[in-house]
């Protein structure tokens, strides 16, 4: 069994509230968890209000499956045109670790 987790810096658009971060963020993590079947929470700057970290975790049967999930995820945030990805981090967990 694998575990795989990706986290991710994000640069918001056009927010000045920590409510219109809420409003940007909220649709992002419920979309990823929607269409990934993944764990997925807003897990860093909470209190800035252009930057938010976004984390994401997986588990299967094989480290393929969960490279191809985690691929998926990064290529949403990647695509959506309100926030910048500035970086990623991926950690890949088995059960003999």
């Amino acid at each position: 069994m694998f575990t795989g987790a990706l986290t991710a810096d994000l640069l918001l658009g056009d927010v000045h509230s920590l409510k219109g971060k809420r409003a940007v963020v909220r649709p992002i993590v419920a979309e990823l968890r929607r269409r990934f079947a993944v764990a997925a929470a807003e897990v860093g700057d909470l209190d800035l209000h252009r930057r938010v970290q976004v984390a994401v975790a997986t588990v299967a049967g094989d480290a393929g499956q969960v490279t191809d999930v985690l691929d998926a995820c990064e290529r949403l945030l990647a695509e959506r045109p309100e926030v910048t990805l500035l970086s990623t981090h991926r950690q890949l967990f088995s059960s003999t670790d």
